[in-house]
């Protein structure tokens, strides 16, 4: 009953959101298109429910074919982002395009996020479990990482560090979720990525306090208040700490 509530509300919202936004993201899109002149979308492959790929809708924040440089991490600092993009990331716009994968499907409002093929590839079994579900545009590893881009500041291995800092986390989060997951947690997730844009504080405290709440590990809710540093970590399902994304020599 509820997958097919979710799914209901996925839609009215979806369509909603579109029609709300739709000023915004047309003064966007051209600002975008006017930087280069070029398409100002960015589709690319993501893995979904049961493994299954589909293209996911952003709005552009880089340069064209900065994905064929090979990094799929991107720090603040990336020289790829473009002028408009640093806005459209700080304040996520570049999500909004998304909601047209929750009217096709592919989406959920609420989920784990989708990743690149070639990081649910080197995926524990463990972790395999976020691939049986819908991905969707928040969770709560969005609100708990929304400052990736700094995490990985400076990296000289963005897709590494990621890897070792934020993947530990943020799948441990995305695995959580799934546990528990219902309609009013749905609502608390959306609601607190909107208070997350106006105050980052505030929303790891209703984080760290519905993680808590839901009866998740103490370690998740310190997780949650990001009052600790991160350090390298494995991910759930392995003792080892990514060290390269070479398949053969990475976890069980």
């Amino acid at each position: 009953m509820y997958i097919v509530f979710k799914r209901v509300f996925d839609v009215i919202a979806a369509l909603f959101g579109l029609l709300i936004f739709s000023p915004l993201l047309v003064i966007v899109i051209f600002l975008i298109w006017l930087q280069d002149f070029k398409l100002p979308f960015y589709i690319s492959n993501r893995v979904g429910k049961n493994e299954k790929n589909f293209k996911i809708i952003k709005l552009r924040s880089m340069v064209v074919e900065a994905d064929k440089q090979g990094v799929d991490s991107t720090a603040a600092n990336d020289s790829r982002i473009t002028p408009i993009g640093h806005f459209i990331r700080k304040y996520k716009l570049d999500e909004l395009s998304q909601l047209w994968n929750v009217l096709k499907g592919n989406m959920s409002l609420v989920g784990p996020r989708p990743n690149v093929k070639r990081e649910t590839d080197i995926y524990t079994i463990e972790e395999k479990k976020l691939l049986t579900v819908r991905p969707g545009i928040t969770d709560f590893a969005s609100i708990v990482f929304a400052d990736e881009g700094d995490i990985l500041f400076n990296s000289p291995n963005p897709d590494i560090s990621y890897n070792q800092l934020i993947r530990p986390g943020k799948s441990e989060l995305g695995l959580f979720y799934i546990s528990v997951q219902s309609f009013f947690l749905d609502l608390v997730i959306l609601f607190t990525t909107i208070i997350a844009i106006f105050s980052r504080k505030v929303s790891l405290k209703i984080t760290s306090y519905t993680i808590k709440k839901y009866k998740g590990k103490n370690d998740l809710v310190i997780l949650a208040s990001r009052k600790n540093m991160l350090i390298p970590s494995p991910p759930p399902g392995t003792l080892n700490i990514v060290t390269n994304r070479n398949l053969k020599n990475t976890t069980d």
